[in-house]
């Protein structure tokens, strides 16, 4: 198994309860390494920028837990290009650890990355965490043209994103319809196509997706 975690989300109304600064990084570490019962943390993920924070400082943090034993490799999380490439400066000029990856969006959908993320994800030799490769399941059929509206817990807090009803999202429905033929004609499912599209692709490491049975 491989123990991957994210820091950054604000976790409740102080304003010292979020973000990537060397307190809360140090605080929120302990607190998961004590309620997991484990001894260190193979990924621990900046889950966002924070402009407000010097890098820097995250980074020099991260080292200090890596040294420590407490984690094992560092990630980021929707990183822009330039952030990646901050990064791994920052690292050689100061003596940081280096972060070894990174987590983007990527499906059908939503291929913005392959523009500069993956290219200089490739050069510095990170791996790459696609998240949302089913789009948020727009890609997988359950969304369907004049069908009754699928209930989660995700069109819950974004109504608008995924009504399927939204002459906005009527590209998304044609999009899973295409890929329904494509994947009828290679004997495959709309989902093994789509993860196939990430597990093929060079620049990727692997697929994250979240499954609600093990089967």
């Amino acid at each position: 198994m491989v123990l991957a975690i994210k820091f950054h989300g604000r976790l409740g109304d102080d304003p010292n309860e979020y973000g990537n600064s060397r307190c809360w990084i140090i605080r929120e570490v302990e607190n998961s390494l004590r309620r997991l019962s484990t001894d260190w943390i193979d990924l621990y993920q900046v889950h966002r920028p924070e402009p407000d924070t010097d890098f820097d400082e995250t980074l020099g943090v991260l080292t200090d837990l890596v040294r420590q034993g407490k984690i094992r490799y560092i990630d980021t999380s929707a990183f822009e290009p330039s952030a990646i490439v901050e990064g791994q400066w920052t690292a050689e000029r100061r003596g940081r650890e280096r972060v070894v990856a990174e987590q983007p969006p990527y499906s059908l959908l939503a291929r913005g990355i392959e523009r500069e993320v993956l290219p200089v994800a490739q050069w510095y030799g990170l791996g790459v965490l696609s998240w949302s490769p089913l789009a948020g399941g727009w890609l997988t059929g359950r969304y369907r043209p004049g069908a009754e509206q699928p209930a989660s817990s995700r069109a819950e807090r974004q109504a608008a994103r995924f009504d399927i009803a939204a002459p906005e999202n009527a590209a998304k429905l044609a999009a899973a319809d295409a890929l329904a033929v494509l994947a009828e004609e290679a004997g495959l499912t709309r989902v093994q196509l789509v993860l196939a599209l990430v597990l093929e692709h060079p620049a990727f490491t692997w697929a994250i997706i979240g499954p609600r049975t093990f089967e």
